[in-house]
């Protein structure tokens, strides 16, 4: 089973002259896409008891995502409202004192037998305390699993540059995979080229490197020579969780196929690589072709085939 840890969030989307809640969050949006894509999937989070907990809770419940980790809160729910331009969204958080971001070390359950991964990222890397629970359950995990990061990284949220770059120096360790948008390159190591600066990630300890561009599609960077898979043509309606999707979409195919543990990511495939990038690119596809984060389920993407 998948453990995903870190945010959710209700985004306030604009529609129609209004914002309409959705529920959403990095991390939260990629165990919902895993459950639907039938891998086995449990969430650590804390939600809100406020009406808004509810809505996040029910997507979870639906596509059979365990959520008895979660502990409950009377502390409000995050609340991200998403500005399009383009197609693409920007966000303002709203989130000080919010039942997540309280989330400390000491309030850590232990890792249950059954988890064989564990995927970590999104805001909930950036502040304190939550940031530095995230970080020690990812070092509690290491010894035992393959660990998958994906910082998604919010220039506007990080208020302290200088530690969140230690924070992802210290994970970059901790990780087997790494997954980094072409903006977040560009923020890590402005003016180096993308292959270079994945190069100096892996230096650091990573196995796997994948970058997403976009209609550019998705590289891995890892052992053997670099990969790609294109990305599918379609009508963007937005682009909100389609990196979210895609990294579903990565560890669903290396579920699948028995890679995603410490002995198969040492004897990863070429081809299995392959499988993975190229279902992590037909998720996303089907994410963008629609409003808000809805990732697909099983049989909406067996139609894309």
């Amino acid at each position: 089973m998948i453990l995903c840890a870190g945010e959710s969030l209700i985004d306030m989307v604009p529609q129609a002259g209004q914002f309409r809640p959705l529920a959403g969050g990095a991390v939260y949006n990629t165990a919902i896409a895993l459950g639907r894509l039938g891998t086995p999937t449990s969430y650590l989070w804390p939600i809100s008891r406020d009406p808004f907990g509810e809505m996040l809770l029910t997507p979870l419940t639906q596509a059979g995502v365990a959520t008895d980790l979660c502990p409950r809160s009377d502390r409000l729910t995050t609340l991200a409202f998403v500005t399009l331009t383009g197609g693409e969204a920007r966000y303002a958080f709203y989130d000080e004192g919010s039942a997540g971001r309280m989330l400390s070390p000491d309030d850590l359950p232990p890792i249950p037998a059954d988890i064989s991964a564990l995927f970590i990222g999104g805001i909930s890397l950036v502040p304190d305390p939550c940031g530095a629970a995230i970080e020690e359950l990812a070092r509690r995990a290491k010894p035992r699993m393959p660990v998958m990061l994906d910082p998604n990284i919010r220039p506007f949220f990080i208020q302290d540059a200088d530690a969140y770059r230690a924070r992802l120096e210290r994970l970059f360790a901790l990780a087997d995979i790494v997954k980094l948008s072409s903006d977040d390159l560009e923020w890590l190591m402005p003016d180096v080229d993308h292959a270079e600066a994945a190069a100096r990630i892996l230096a650091k300890g990573p196995r796997i490197i994948l970058k997403t561009g976009g209609i550019q599609g998705a590289i891995a960077y890892w052992q053997g020579e670099p990969l790609a898979a294109p990305a599918l043509q379609v009508e963007v309606a937005d682009t909100i969780g389609a990196g979210d999707t895609f990294n579903a979409g990565v560890l669903a195919a290396l579920h699948e196929s028995g890679a995603l543990s410490r002995d198969g990511i040492d004897k990863l495939t070429p081809q299995t690589l392959l499988q993975a990038l190229t279902l992590g690119t037909r998720a996303a596809a089907v994410t963008v072709s629609r409003p808000g984060a809805n990732p697909p389920w099983l049989h909406e993407l067996a139609l894309t085939t």
